[in-house]
């Protein structure tokens, strides 16, 4: 199960205190208390697993390393160690006390969320030629607690999208080395699956019904997956008997959820045309251009049994891949 969805609470380290202390060499008789150490930080790195948010699932509560005390004979006490918490690329992180949020946009991008708590000073630092034997000393500072909300939002080049069960998941598993589950019943794909075809992510976003903007079906669980790709593929199955509605259902639900997603590049691809004589295909590819005013370029039919359509697909994904580079 993918989690992309979570509530978590941080807690930087503590500062370690400091030591009272006098020196113990013969004739030295100053103070000689060290000061505590620092408490660990804890940073938040983007990497390319989609189910690093797993981690969550069950702990919830995470804290970074307390610094130590400080001692005697001017040792200060060693700093905690800073804490790394590795998400996948796409996360936003929602501070529900700061009402800060930050985006991890870019695999390797490291920031800091919560930061350990100062170190006390020892005796040693309350020095001074009226006090020269101080026993004063310092306590830690507390390290950083925040209530945090981990959202993964995919960031991929071309989103497939489209009503449950019309092919979506069978052509990422054609032109990508994903295993995503297909079968012939709706809502196979319960969880988002990428593929990688040449230097372009593709994302399979589980298919949508009617209402998903507010909340039915697998509801808007997946359409903030859909905000961040940057090119739609809609399918629209050749079995429908309805394409028309089917299309302007989903096109419905993604205005619902942003307006912005409907002036994203798109494609329409008509899936499953082994169902249909190659006649029949035309005259449902026209009928389509003209009823949704779209150019004839911008459909194209497909079967994962018929090579020469997957071909087509991968001209066109070619294409856009050539744009991306440039």
């Amino acid at each position: 199960m993918l989690i992309d969805d979570v509530k978590i609470k941080i807690t930087g380290g503590n500062g370690g205190k400091g030591a009272v202390a006098f020196d113990k060499n013969k004739l030295a008789l100053g103070p000689a208390g060290g000061s505590g150490g620092s408490g660990g930080g804890i940073y938040f790195e983007a990497i390319s697993d989609l189910s690093a948010l797993n981690q969550f699932r069950f702990k919830k509560e995470i804290k970074a390393e307390n610094g130590l005390d400080g001692r005697g004979q001017f040792c200060d006490g060693q700093d905690g160690q800073d804490l790394t918490l590795k998400v996948p690329v796409g996360t936003v992180i929602h501070n529900l006390d700061s009402k800060r949020d930050v985006e991890l946009t870019k695999i390797g991008q490291r920031i800091r969320i919560a930061r350990g708590g100062d170190g006390g000073r020892g005796n040693f630092h309350f020095r001074s030629s009226k006090n020269t034997s101080p026993k004063e000393f310092e306590y830690g500072l507390p390290g950083q607690v925040f209530n945090l909300r981990l959202e993964l939002k995919l960031i991929a080049d071309i989103g497939f999208v489209g009503l449950p069960n019309i092919g979506k998941s069978s052509l990422l598993n054609e032109l990508t080395n994903a295993s995503a589950k297909v079968a012939n019943y709706p809502f196979t794909t319960l969880e988002p699956n990428l593929g990688v075809y040449y230097d372009l992510i593709l994302a399979d976003i589980p298919g949508l019904i009617e209402g998903a903007s507010g909340g039915k079906g697998l509801g808007i669980k997946f359409l903030r997956h859909v905000e961040r790709t940057k090119i739609l593929f809609h399918f629209i199955s050749a079995e429908s008997k309805s394409p028309i509605t089917d299309y302007k259902t989903i096109k419905k639900e993604l205005g619902k959820y942003n307006k912005e997603l409907l002036d994203k590049p798109e494609y329409l691809i008509l899936s499953k045309t082994d169902v249909l004589k190659p006649k029949e295909i035309k005259e449902k590819v026209a009928m389509l251009a003209a009823k949704l005013k779209i150019p004839k370029t911008r459909i194209t039919p497909i079967s994962i049994y018929d090579f020469d359509s997957i071909e087509k697909i991968k001209k066109l994904l070619n294409k856009i891949a050539d744009k991306k580079k440039k």
